[in-house]
């Protein structure tokens, strides 16, 4: 079983057996405060301020920050190249697609995605079970187009990140423009999300979360 919590931005935490994987640890630029976190497993997406709060984290930790595949505390983690921006990364740099492997599950995240990417990285992340996506627009695909990714890699359940919240993020949009070109309604959000595969179904779900700090 997986306890999948939203810290604020675009962290999320991945609580498993195996082990404890955070991703993108939220910087105070972003309007959240993280408080100390303990875990095995750090994922960077790229290296702006608001995404790489190491010093937040306590040691010790293993930080991946680039393409690759790893084997840590038994979780695999699948890092694909990709960019910040429109101009391979000429304007905003690299950014870094993860996925996770873990309790039988599949679990991406996105970063600071700016471009629809390219097929061989598509097949990279197909068969993913959970998808994080930045939903609020600014410096990364805009909602209609975050939407469009998300029909075409078809994860069992979407959870939303990286958008306008009373904590954090008030130069985004709010949830509603990605929600509306996903055609789905915003459910109540929930404090964390508990999960084994055996409640994943057919149907793709749309979760969200509060921001737990």
């Amino acid at each position: 079983m997986a306890e999948v919590r939203w810290l604020g931005h675009s962290c999320i935490r991945i609580r498993s057996r195996e082990a404890v994987v955070l991703m993108d640890p939220v910087g105070k630029n972003t309007g959240y405060s993280l408080p100390k976190q303990a875990a095995d497993i750090v994922t960077v997406s790229h290296e702006h301020e608001g995404h790489s709060n190491l010093g937040q984290v306590k040691p010790e930790f293993q930080v991946l920050d680039g393409p690759g595949e790893y084997e840590l505390h038994g979780v695999f983690v699948y890092g694909a190249r990709a960019y910040h921006d429109t101009k391979k990364g000429a304007e905003l740099g690299y950014n870094t697609i993860f996925t996770v492997v873990t309790e039988g599950m599949k679990f991406t995240h996105l970063g600071d995605l700016g471009h629809l990417p390219k097929d061989e990285v598509i097949e990279e992340i197909e068969g993913t079970d959970v998808l994080f996506v930045p939903a609020g627009g600014g410096p990364v695909l805009p909602p209609a187009q975050m939407a469009e990714l998300v029909g075409v890699i078809a994860p069992k359940i979407v959870i939303p990140m990286q958008y306008r919240t009373d904590l954090g993020d008030q130069a985004l949009g709010d949830i509603t423009e990605f929600a509306r070109q996903l055609g789905e309604s915003i459910p109540e959000p929930l404090e964390k999300l508990t999960l084994k595969s055996s409640d994943l179904g057919e149907k793709m779900q749309f979760i969200v979360l509060t921001p737990n700090l």
